[in-house]
């Protein structure tokens, strides 16, 4: 992992074409703001983990043996 530091208004570049930017700092809480083109998907992390787990679901072979039973 890189870790680096940043202050408000400063940014970081990923690639060429992913800019991350420190929006404002307030205690604990940091506000970035991410421009990127439109086909690369950003989510919270926490968000991306329940999509990862419902995909996991989804593909599962028991979901599959009870829609077979539907159909």
């Amino acid at each position: 992992m890189l870790a680096l530091s940043r202050k408000k208004n400063e940014a970081i570049m990923i690639n060429n074409n992913i800019e991350i930017t420190v929006l404002d700092i307030r205690g604990d809480q940091v506000k970035l703001g991410i421009a990127a083109p439109k086909e690369i998907p950003i989510y919270r992390k926490e968000v991306y983990l329940q999509i990862q787990q419902e995909n996991k679901q989804a593909t599962d072979v028991s979901s599959l043996d009870e829609l077979k039973k539907l159909l």
